[in-house]
């Protein structure tokens, strides 16, 4: 068996679980493909072309998550603002205070 089967198999079954939102694990890409796994570790292009899907799928943004994480940003800064103006308060009230200085 050559290498040129197996890459279209291994992609075939990268592409299947990409688009099914399944996640990229190299368990996964062997019970696709029927490939053991032992050999989709030790083949350098395999094991190449795996971690490539998966590390492109763990850093796939959707519209969804970008939203979400803006919206957790927003109330993160919005809490920072009203600590900052409880301590900006804080300051001219102790600022206002007479100092009692004794000799």
């Amino acid at each position: 068996m050559t290498d040129e089967p197996i890459h279209g198999q291994v992609e075939r079954a990268l592409a299947a679980l990409t688009s099914t939102n399944r996640q990229i694990t190299f368990t996964a890409v062997a019970a696709a493909t029927g490939i053991s796994r032992t050999t989709l570790y030790r083949n350098a292009q395999l094991r190449a072309l795996v971690e490539e899907h998966r590390n492109h799928a763990s850093n796939a943004r959707t519209l969804t998550s970008v939203a979400t994480e803006i919206a957790h940003l927003t109330d993160t800064l919005n809490a920072l603002a009203t600590r900052v103006r409880q301590h900006e308060e804080r300051l001219r009230r102790l600022e206002k205070r007479p100092t009692s200085i004794t000799n």
